[in-house]
């Protein structure tokens, strides 16, 4: 060793403390290599000129001078901690904060750590006896512990979420009736993510004894779920027949597992019914929520249910089914009451096409009730374009342009389709341009979709490493 360093140890121990200072200051937080090996560096050299100049860590300083003497000793006392805070930062190198067993597992280690270096300093440093130290630190822990009981309780609960671990840091969960997405979890709390894009801070002693939905076990999938009152007096198999036909006209739903629709509940006024489908992880669950009550709304209103009466009559269908219609909005009552006595009902059974490609509509087609699919071809293959349900339209272009139809139109469910012959609706046409134009621009984002749906996707470039550039390169 230098004789610098051996005749002003005390010095050069304090410029190592400053280095590590300066490196914990200036190494930024994505160089964990840089910053553990650098402290560790340091810790080590630290180690080295403190044990040369005889202040070992299990002895008192040799010192005689008074100054000296005091400056060893705090030097001693910050070796216990400086060892015990570069312990921390390489065990945070070797285990990365992921989930539970990353995040808290560091906290708990690290606080473990920091308690055995303290009483070790106190021990060894400053002479202080272990029996009192130990009964000391017990009566302070139990002071503590009441003070801090509830604070206590969310560090425990968090250990057994740990090893439980019942959800992970982005898993959308719902705790206590609070649905969000996992940002953080910590030693006391599980921080949540919720659709209205704001933060609700779980402590983890609520989530250890309370009901937790993971919607993202298993990974790929997640549940979306509704619930609706109907009233008693409307048959039972008449709503779940309208909810299933919602959920089918759904694409975004998967095929398998298939959607369900249930009974609840019953009380003496109305039923509850719970319909759920399931999507791929990443999908905007609220949204799709939003069009799955739409669309029970839509069914149950087509199959005569207004949840305040009696079911309808098939002509008050009809001419209700006007009233949802935004084509025909600028109508008046009269007008729409007229028309509605020209919307001949057709019936449709689950599989049968009712627009094929190329043929021109004889007419405006209506759906009353269930599920029509429509489908573009693309090189040959069958392409779905999307899902059709109660009041949605479709055969506009044979009506405004006499232009074929673009898509094959095949019923997915029995379907009730009211169709309006073409010359009853160019009346209507020539009357309002309103209706003209919706209709008109209808055809053109329909146009617009299927031409978005037929233009080719770029290939995805395949990334490779020299690793396998060489392989394929080898005879």
């Amino acid at each position: 060793m230098p004789p610098f360093v051996q005749n002003h140890p005390l010095v050069i121990s304090v410029v190592l403390l400053l280095l590590d200072v300066l490196a914990w200051r200036m190494i930024p937080a994505s160089r964990q290599i840089w910053s553990a090996s650098t402290r560790l560096l340091l810790f080590v050299l630290y180690s080295a000129v403190i044990f040369q100049a005889g202040m070992g860590p299990t002895n008192p300083p040799p010192f005689t001078d008074d100054t000296q003497n005091l400056v060893a000793t705090i030097l001693e006392i910050i070796w216990w901690l400086f060892g015990a805070r570069t312990l921390t930062v390489v065990i945070s190198l070797l285990m990365p904060r992921i989930g539970h067993a990353g995040r808290l597992f560091q906290d708990v280690l690290g606080a473990l750590i920091f308690l055995v270096a303290i009483v070790a300093a106190a021990t060894y440093v400053l002479d202080l006896p272990v029996k009192g130290l130990l009964a000391t630190s017990g009566i302070m822990a139990i002071v503590i512990g009441l003070a801090l009981q509830s604070t206590l309780s969310d560090v425990f609960s968090g250990i057994v979420l740990n090893i439980t671990k019942p959800y992970l840091l982005d898993d959308w969960v719902s705790i206590e009736d609070t649905e969000g997405k996992v940002i953080e979890i910590d030693w006391r709390a599980t921080h949540l993510l919720t659709s209205q894009g704001s933060t609700v801070v779980i402590p983890n002693s609520l989530a250890a004894k309370t009901k937790v939905h993971n919607f993202s076990r298993p990974i790929d999938i997640n549940g979306v779920t509704i619930h609706l009152s109907v009233p008693v007096q409307v048959r039972p198999r008449l709503v779940l027949d309208a909810l299933e036909k919602a959920m089918q006209g759904i694409g975004a739903l998967l095929p398998n597992p298939k959607p369900k629709v249930t009974i609840k509940g019953s009380d003496l006024e109305s039923m509850q019914y719970e319909a759920i489908g399931f999507v791929r992880a990443g999908e905007n669950k609220a949204e799709i929520r939003n069009l799955m009550y739409d669309l029970a709304h839509r069914h149950l209103e087509a199959s005569g249910i207004d949840f305040t009466s009696e079911p309808v009559t098939r002509h008050q269908s009809s001419r209700l089914l006007l009233e949802e219609m935004k084509v025909f909005r600028d109508l008046s009552t009269a007008e729409k009451e007229s028309l509605s006595q020209h919307m001949s009902p057709l019936a449709y059974s689950a599989g049968q096409v009712v627009l094929d490609y190329g043929e021109i509509a004889g007419g405006l087609l209506v759906i009353g009730t269930g599920v029509v699919r429509a489908t573009v071809l693309e090189q040959g293959d069958t392409l779905e374009a999307g899902r059709l349900g109660p009041g949605d339209i479709f055969g506009e272009e044979g009506v405004a342009a006499e232009a074929p139809s673009l898509a094959r139109f095949t019923a997915l469910t029995p379907c009730k389709i009211y169709r309006i012959d073409k010359d009853i609706i160019k009346g209507y046409l020539e009357q309002h341009v309103e209706v003209l134009a919706a209709i008109s621009n209808l055809r053109h984002q329909r146009s617009q979709l299927s031409d978005s749906l037929l233009t080719p996707k770029p290939s995805p470039i395949k990334k490779t490493g020299f690793l396998q550039w060489w392989l394929k390169r080898r005879p």
